[in-house]
């Protein structure tokens, strides 16, 4: 089977292709400001690399057995991934918000052009909810392409 015509496939990608554009609408009505550089970023929600794991892992428990050795090799790779979304790049972000807020009290004091200076980036990871929300988002995708397209 090509890859363009894998199930398997159609659930990793199209999860993380539609996890990463509804991030902008749910922007939206979270904070009722449109931010379209969402669509092609990490962090927010939903985690489209949750998602994205989730999907893969599920369909492949779904088209080759809950006990085929991919199928422990995607939940381990999912594991990883969602960790590192919750912790290691979620504790970057929260530095790069301090780092940026000590920046903006300096150039608040000695009035120095903020144009001259590059923020860190704030929002790398994700909190647990997203990660969550990632994850049963690319779980239920799975589900969907499965039933679309059984075995």
């Amino acid at each position: 089977m090509s890859f363009f015509r894998s199930p398997i496939a159609l659930s990793a990608f199209g999860a993380l292709i539609l996890a990463q554009l509804i991030k902008t609408p749910i922007h939206y009505l979270r904070h009722k400001k449109w931010d379209w550089s969402l669509i092609i970023s990490s962090g927010s929600m939903p985690s489209s690399h949750s998602a994205l794991m989730s999907a893969v892992t599920t369909s492949i428990g779904l088209y080759h057995g809950w006990d085929h050795p991919t199928f422990f090799l995607g939940v381990a790779a999912t594991m990883i991934v969602v960790y590192d979304a919750t912790g290691v790049r979620r504790q970057a972000g929260l530095h790069a918000e301090r780092i940026n807020t000590i920046i903006r009290e300096a150039l608040a004091h000695r009035n120095l052009p903020e144009d001259e200076v590059k923020f860190l980036r704030e929002v790398i990871g994700h909190s647990p909810a997203e990660a969550l929300i990632g994850l049963l988002f690319g779980i239920v995708f799975a589900i969907l392409i499965w039933l679309i397209f059984p075995a």
